[in-house]
Parts: C-alpha cells; sequence; structure tokens
C-alpha cells in the first residue's frame, strides 16, 4: 500500500512541477520527511504527513476497510 502511495505522491509532485523543498516548505515539514514519505520501501508514514501531502497537491485521502 506504502509503495502505491508513494508513486502516487511522486507523479503528483511532478505534475504540480514542485520540488522536494518546496513541498517540505508547504507541509511545514523537513525535506527529510518528504523524502521518507516518497520512498515506497519506507513503511512508516503517518496518517497526519500523508493528509498534509496530499493537501499540499490538491488531493484528499480516502482510506476505506473493504468486507474480504
Amino acid at each position: 500500500m506504502k509503495q502505491g502511495l508513494s508513486l502516487q505522491l511522486d507523479r503528483l509532485l511532478k505534475e504540480k512541477e514542485l520540488t522536494k523543498t518546496e513541498m517540505a516548505v508547504r507541509m511545514k515539514t523537513s525535506r527529510a520527511a518528504v523524502d521518507r514519505l516518497l520512498d515506497a520501501s519506507n513503511a512508516s508514514v503517518t496518517l497526519n504527513s500523508l493528509s498534509k501531502a496530499a493537501r499540499v497537491l490538491g488531493c484528499r485521502v480516502k482510506i476505506a476497510l473493504i468486507p474480504s
């Protein structure tokens, strides 16, 4: 799941022509935090960070539990 989110965030970052530094400033966080968010192999991400990133990129986060 994190890998898919990281890829989506990276794609949107490029579409919006934002640098990681600009995104960090808009999220009011560090560049290192943005790097961790975009690192598909780093599974540690908070919903708060994900929500901030989504807002900066003009999106919302939708999480749903689906019966198996």
